[in-house]
């Protein structure tokens, strides 16, 4: 038996039952990750030695039920920008590339708390600042269904290693689309909740206001399992929103007959492949067949929603990546004179372009004479959107569209042109200044052999529906 050709779930089932122990699920995905890291370079750190002795524990654990969770046992990755105690946490940076957090994130614990093992942290961009996963310090992660392209970004690394079987589940950041597009490009399914669903305490902040831990998977149950694992109020976190419950997996197999789903129609204009256009369309008609009512619609704000989240989101990685100085934790300069000098060369050294680029344009949006111009503009436009998203969900239940344009782009294609790379986020970023659900699930395949994926959008705090209509078409497609 190939272990790690199950699914999580399955997994989880035969470490309950006794037929696979968790050191051979372990293991067997260890052994996976040394046979194919070399081709797709999916991870920073690897945590051989402390996977296995977590197993032991887990083991025990399960054995006196003091884990039963429905995904105790199964190994699992995480985007290197979640703290991990006394683990390396670089951001992909070379300003963090010995940082080792003195405490879990909130999600770590959750995941510890359901009797899960991390093998490894992924590779992602620079700060989780890029779409292609090529900003990382410590080198480019390259897409299994094709390692001459990108994987998507930010959270490649972790799209990557689902993909070509080097973990079961991952955990990403979604900030503009950082979950959901790897996911597509790769073929796997990305969960992108509410902003407030799952705590943001030790995920270390590129945009506070946008981002959002989330989940990848082989598949919908599989995410909307681990989605139940993450959520929760946080008192650590200002923002984290307490709900009833987390029962995500209570939507799956659930009839979507009467679901009523709008398609925006700017979503369909310049920019977006005929074929990524017809395998999204297609996959409309498959709601229409399950029962779902399917219809166009008008969501024009959305047209300003890439130029309002890059003002906002390098405003706030401005400020947030200010405190690497070089002082008190990361890369400090050797050859300086004097404070003033350290801070500049260990900061110029320390951070890639992207990062640079990025922080100084955040600088100026906020920088006197231009504050009221751009950041305050922008706050305004992230209104609209979120107002024109509240008037969609008075008449439809979720809003169907693509995830990207395209599909995975080649390798070193969109560097060069940050503006391409941008523009690669139209249909994702909206959802992140809205703070809305999201789910990106494979719905097609390009000539070329490369995935195409379509995206759902929910109400707040509607994982619910977007699971359930994702697992209803996934089953379908699967047919």
């Amino acid at each position: 038996m190939d272990i790690t050709k199950l699914t999580a779930l399955e997994l989880a089932g035969k470490i309950r039952s006794g037929e696979i122990s968790v050191a051979e699920a372990v293991r067997a995905q260890l052994d996976v990750i040394a046979e194919k890291e070399k081709d797709y370079h999916c991870y920073i750190t690897i945590l051989e030695e402390e996977a296995l002795e977590r197993a032991g524990e887990v083991q025990e654990g399960i054995r006196t039920g003091r884990y039963t969770s429905p995904l105790a046992g199964v190994p699992v990755a995480v985007k290197d920008n979640i703290c991990m105690k006394g683990i390396k946490t670089t951001c992909g940076s070379k300003i963090l590339e010995n940082f080792r957090p003195p405490y879990d994130a909130a999600a770590m614990e959750k995941l510890y708390e359901a009797g899960m093992v991390v093998v490894g942290k992924t590779n992602m961009d620079e700060f989780a600042m890029g779409s292609t996963t090529e900003t990382s310090y410590f080198g480019a992660t390259r897409n299994p269904r094709d390692i001459s392209r990108v994987p998507g970004g930010s959270s490649g690394g972790s799209a990557a290693a689902v993909a070509a079987g080097e973990a079961l589940l991952a955990l990403g950041s979604d900030t503009g689309g950082s979950i959901r597009q790897p996911s597509a490009f790769c073929g796997v399914v990305g969960i992108k909740p509410t902003y407030g669903t799952v705590s943001r305490y030790g995920l270390i902040a590129y945009a506070s206001s946008l981002d959002q831990i989330g989940v990848i998977g082989k598949n919908v149950a599989d995410s909307a399992a681990m989605l139940s694992v993450i959520s929760g109020s946080d008192a650590r976190d200002s923002t984290s929103v307490g709900q009833k419950e987390y029962h995500y997996m209570e939507a799956l197999g659930k009839d979507i007959s009467g679901m009523r789903i709008g398609i925006p129609r700017g979503y369909f204009g310049g920019g977006l492949s005929e074929e990524v256009k017809s395998e999204v369309l297609s996959a409309a008609q498959m709601f229409r067949e399950k029962g779902a009512v399917v219809e166009e619609f008008d969501l024009e704000a959305v047209d300003y929603a890439v130029p309002a989240y890059y003002v906002i989101a390098c405003a706030e990685a401005s400020s947030n990546l200010s405190r690497y100085d070089g002082v008190k934790y990361g890369f400090r300069a050797k050859d300086y004179e004097g404070l003033e000098e350290m801070y500049r060369l260990s900061r110029g050294e320390g951070f890639g372009q992207e990062a640079k680029r990025r922080m100084m344009i955040g600088a100026f949006v906020l920088s006197s004479g231009f504050y009221d111009a751009y950041y305050n503009k922008a706050l305004k436009v992230k209104t609209v959107i979120k107002r024109e998203f509240d008037r969609a969900f008075l008449k439809y239940d979720l809003i169907l569209g693509p995830t990207t344009p395209t599909t995975a782009l080649k390798l070193g294609e969109s560097l060069p042109d940050p503006l391409k790379m941008y523009l690669g986020d139209i249909y994702t970023v909206s959802v992140n200044l809205a703070g809305l659900p999201a789910i990106s699930l494979p719905c097609g395949q390009a000539k070329n052999g490369l995935p195409i994926a379509l995206q759902l959008i929910g109400k707040p705090f509607g994982e619910k529906q977007i699971i359930r209509a994702a697992y209803s078409f996934e089953r379908g497609w699967a047919d």
